[in-house]
């Protein structure tokens, strides 16, 4: 007799393969059998009528500070999510000091938006190097299986001093001690070594990310003692506005240190082609024998707009900002009144001289109402301009008008990056490019602008399912790319497969009836903080190492999660067990 055996479902293994209908067995958090399964289990659960899939995992999340109080790690998994791994882009919370504290909480706070007061109030420091840390997630409840990359931030200020956050050169002294430090992070379990080089990410005063003006030689020497581990893999972000230069420190880390790295490839007005560059430049390091790699997204990096959220168009507008801090009810009301919305549509924005902020806040024309459920390739004639024009409106009109709509939580969308052609056709190319994987999800990160930890049901709903202004792509390719290639790009192979000998998480949907809603804002951080969290229904059972872990994105309160330490090789495929 088995634990558990699923069903009648159409099963997707996460092979890319052609589904096919039958049962999965499970015992002692393993698979055991797949297709026709005779035997009883103690438990059963019919999934006819539904697809049966591996457990999603989601290669680039920041949940580095949520995982020390959040065991569900919400809102990744109401989409199905079964394994996370956090310390992306160069930043998160160890390795360091405690007079540092201070200063990676603002780090942390100014470059993914998670508030500061949460923080400062929900983390439960019990570490300063990154062995300590570890420990400390060792010990933490947890639902689902949680992964870690060390973060180059807190490594250069661990090392450095003031120096570090000043970006200050390192000496050869200091890179030699990065490498140790970094190399003691993949000996105690880390999967690899993050870094960011982009002006996008700036602390809460504003100051550049410390990692953003690192010379070659301290990233090239820090991959280099990675690599004598013999394991670890690299993942990196930047601008390449000096794209030449850029790329030759990227490529000579892989090169020198044998480690395979994924690249952040996103699409931009002001640069439309970039990212073409990029991914032609993936391809010659590919046919140099060199494992790189893009990390892309399944629709825009898409600010959201909201009375509520940390952007509106009125954000800056005089009369906005004296009733902001206001219940939201209150604000509603006084938004509603004649008087007070002719003076705040009679106003201009204040100019911030930010170019990404002033951009949202002026191009109406690619602002659009995001819907219930969720629209994220929205046409243009949509926009909140081409509205305007239609009825003869003012786009502020327009914007105020859509947002006040379902009692003021309604929210605009505007795609920052990849909608330079009004659709999503750039993104297919990205997504079915060979070098590519998927990921940038964000979990736990960006509170009140963006809520991307929702792409996994993008991934599958959109691009599987319900696309109408371009190709859809296979459903047994699209679970692939989030289960079997995630896994694999980080290194942790032992699941992402329905296979017998590999790590029973399962997810059963009720594919046909799938939504993804809106997202909402929430205040249920600590100290009360504020995040944005987005539904789907569709997510039947999630199933983490054989234990049903979420129902209808739900918990059900088991804690069958744990973190994982280092790279986990494949199982030996055992033959189909006896049944």
């Amino acid at each position: 007799m088995h634990d558990l055996v699923i069903r009648n479902g159409k099963i997707y293994d996460g092979t890319g393969d052609a589904p096919f209908m039958g049962d999965v067995a499970i015992d002692d958090g393993k698979i055991t059998a797949v297709g026709t399964v005779p035997s009883k289990g103690r438990d059963e659960i019919d999934a006819a009528g539904q697809i049966v899939t591996p457990g999603f995992v989601d290669a680039h999340t920041h949940y580095d500070g949520q995982v020390t109080w959040d065991p569900y790690l919400q809102p990744s998994t109401f989409h199905g999510v079964t394994t996370i791994v956090m310390g992306n882009c160069g930043v998160g919370f160890a390795p360091i000091h405690k007079d540092q504290r201070d200063w990676v909480i603002k780090l942390m706070e100014g470059v993914e938006d998670i508030p500061g007061t949460a923080l400062h109030e929900g983390i439960n420091w019990q570490w300063e190097s990154f062995p300590d840390y570890l420990n400390a997630l060792d010990k933490t409840p947890l639902a689902i299986d949680v992964a870690t990359q060390v973060p180059h931030g807190a490594v250069r200020a661990y090392v450095m001093g003031e120096r570090g956050p000043a970006q200050e050169p390192a000496t050869p002294e200091e890179i030699e001690e990065m490498g140790r430090v970094a190399a003691e992070a993949i000996e105690a379990g880390a999967l690899g070594f993050s870094t960011s080089r982009t002006e996008k990410h700036r602390d809460s005063d504003g100051n550049l990310a410390p990692t953003i003006n690192a010379l070659e030689e301290e990233l090239v020497g820090i991959a280099k003692a990675v690599a004598k581990t013999g394991k670890g893999v690299l993942q990196g972000i930047s601008d390449f506005y000096d794209f030449d230069a850029e790329w030759k420190i990227f490529r000579r880390m892989v090169k020198e240190s044998g480690l395979p790295i994924s690249i952040t490839v996103e699409q931009q007005d002001v640069r439309p082609d970039w990212w073409k560059q990029l991914l032609t430049a993936i391809n010659e390091a590919q046919a140099d024998g060199l494992p790189m790699r893009g990390q892309v997204p399944p629709r825009p990096t898409g600010v959201l707009l909201g009375l509520d959220c940390t952007l509106n168009p009125f954000t800056f507008h005089p009369a906005f900002l004296e009733v902001a801090a206001l219940p939201h009810d209150d604000k509603v009301a006084k938004l509603k009144d004649p008087e007070f919305r002719a003076l705040l549509l009679s106003q201009e924005p204040i100019k911030l001289n930010n170019e990404v902020v002033d951009h949202i806040m002026e191009s109406h024309h690619k602002m659009f109402d995001l819907g219930e459920p969720a629209n994220y390739e929205p046409a243009p004639e949509e926009s909140v301009a081409a509205v305007a024009e239609r009825d003869g409106k003012s786009a502020y009109e327009v914007a105020l008008d859509m947002m006040l709509e379902r009692d003021g939580h309604a929210m605009l969308y505007f795609p920052l990056f990849n909608y330079y052609t009004g659709n999503l056709d750039i993104v297919h190319e990205m997504l079915t490019h060979p070098h590519t994987v998927f990921g940038l999800g964000d979990g736990g990160a960006h509170c009140g602008a963006l809520c991307d930890s929702s792409f996994p049901t993008t991934l599958i709903q959109h691009w599987g399912r319900d696309r109408t202004r371009g190709p859809k792509l296979p459903l047994e390719q699209l679970i692939s790319m989030q289960t079997k290639e995630t896994a694999e790009l980080v290194g942790i192979q032992d699941r992402g497969l329905l296979k017998p000998g590999y790590k029973a998480d399962v997810n059963i949907i009720d594919f046909d009836n799938m939504v993804l809603h809106a997202p909402e804002v929430v205040y249920d951080l600590p100290a009360g903080g504020r995040r944005l969290i987005q539904k789907a229904d569709g997510y039947t059972k999630t199933i983490v190492s054989g234990v049903v872990a979420f129902e209808d994105g739900q918990p059900t309160g088991a804690l069958n999660g744990k973190l994982i330490r280092g790279a986990q090789p494949a199982p030996d495929m055992p033959a189909q067990a006896a049944e």
